[in-house]
């Protein structure tokens, strides 16, 4: 639209011009400046050449020298990516099955031979060029080292000046990698050579001593509090290396693997009570895990057996709900340690996940002044373990509701009046050796 066609004033149409050219004669300028800078070509980088030639990797995966020193002969050749497919199973959502895909995969010289420990290829590819700290495949060849482990090969790296923190593709440094107990002497080269204790992954934010606390690695625990780790350092979702330690403690000979670890990180002022994930403290993961042993040394070491995660669920409700699945660790141990810790009766609901194994159900059934309705629990007994143990099921269903024995509820009193010190204080009492294991709620097969 013209500007004539509006009522603007000889002085407003001389401003609106004035600024008009004003603003082409700076663009000018600006082109004019663009054409006479000088143009900065960037060098490029040499792209490094790829391999995909199964004789070489042969001959690397093999450890043969001669072919080797035949191959690697300078510096360009030493740095080759070496290129590979493989095949791996995932998930087709569309035919509802695992088919193979192929990937290729990318590693370098110097990864193969460290990662199996020929130390002698190693030296060669090292004085031929092959760079020490060069990331290919998301890792570099100290990572491999570590991994396998080789500790020849990590002292070799590192003489020729690798960096004991390099990061992996996914954040990982080569103390992250030690997961073997015979990783020991590279964690101490490692250490020796600069390596920081407590350098944390990218993502999770794990420490060298939350990888070795969940590995069950005593003597690499003991290696890195002395090199000043902190016991009580939390990964991103805050979990302490005792959470992970104790949730790691699985499996029926756990007390032999993960037992000094957490006798460590305890003595090296761990908090026992120390929540992570979802609140979950370590005596949450030693309960669901049906570990007796480890509810013993964390509720002496003060852990609270009361606490409750984020579900609201207190410890002696996860080992409730792991009397089934660990029925062959006695989960009744457990149960009368936490309630002679101070752990109080449990709802009446919560009387269906130990019902299946008798010696649990009766441990918390005499914790009661007054047994509650079977109804709770009865229905999920299964015939044939009801036959077995008849006696005891029986009992239990024929007392619920009615009085209990006055010694039972004198034992019931006392046991509330000690609360928390009754672990302790029961042996102190001065009672007949009798009456002292009849306060410690022992089986007896039945109810009454």
């Amino acid at each position: 639209m013209a500007w004539d066609t509006f009522a603007f004033s000889s002085s407003a149409l001389r401003s609106l011009r004035l600024q008009q050219e004003l603003l082409e004669q700076e663009e000018r300028r600006r082109a004019l400046a663009r054409d006479r800078a000088p143009r900065r070509v960037l060098p490029e980088l040499p792209r490094p050449r790829c391999c995909q030639d199964p004789a070489v990797h042969n001959a690397l995966y093999s450890g043969d020298l001669q072919r080797v020193k035949s191959i690697f002969r300078d510096e360009s050749s030493a740095n080759m990516v070496m290129e590979m497919g493989i095949e791996e199973l995932v998930w087709a959502p569309e035919q509802g099955l695992w088919v193979l895909s192929p990937r290729r995969q990318q590693t370098s010289a110097l990864r193969i031979v460290c990662a199996r420990g020929f130390v002698a290829c190693a030296w060669l590819l090292l004085l031929r060029g092959a760079a020490v700290d060069a990331v290919v495949g998301d890792r570099a060849p100290l990572h491999d080292s570590v991994a396998a482990p080789a500790p020849d090969c990590t002292q070799l790296l590192l003489d020729f000046g690798a960096n004991p923190n390099v990061l992996s593709g996914d954040g990982c440094a080569p103390l992250h990698l030690c997961t073997a107990p015979h990783s020991l002497r590279c964690a101490e080269l490692l250490l020796a050579h600069g390596a920081r204790v407590g350098l944390e992954t990218r993502e999770r934010q794990l420490t060298p001593l939350h990888v070795a606390a969940r590995q069950g690695l005593a003597a690499h625990v003991e290696l890195y509090l002395h090199h000043g780790a902190d016991a009580s350092c939390r990964s991103r979702q805050g979990e302490t290396p005792l959470n992970a330690a104790c949730a790691a403690a699985e499996h029926r000979d756990a007390a032999k693997r993960y037992g000094p670890v957490c006798e460590r990180l305890l003595a090296a002022g761990a908090d026992p009570s120390a929540a992570g994930r979802k609140h979950h403290a370590p005596l949450h993961n030693a309960c669901a895990n049906g570990q007796a042993w480890l509810v013993r040394l964390l509720l002496c070491h003060g852990a609270d057996p009361t606490a409750a995660n984020c579900a609201g669920d207190t410890p002696m409700d996860c080992a409730l709900r792991a009397v089934e699945e660990y029925q062959d660790q006695r989960p009744e141990d457990t149960i009368a340690l936490l309630l002679d810790h101070g752990a109080g009766p449990v709802h009446p609901k919560m009387l269906k996940f130990c019902c299946r194994h008798p010696p649990a159900l009766e441990v918390v059934l005499n914790t009661y002044d007054c047994i509650p309705p079977a109804k709770d629990w009865v229905d999920a007994v299964p015939p044939e373990l009801w036959e077995e143990h008849r006696e005891f099921y029986t009992s239990a269903v024929r007392m619920a509701g009615e009085p209990r024995r006055l010694q039972h509820l004198a034992r019931c009193a006392l046991r509330r009046s000690l609360g928390p010190r009754c672990h302790d204080a029961v042996s102190a009492l001065a009672l007949p050796p009798a009456l002292r294991r009849y306060l410690r709620l022992p089986l007896q097969g039945l109810i009454s």
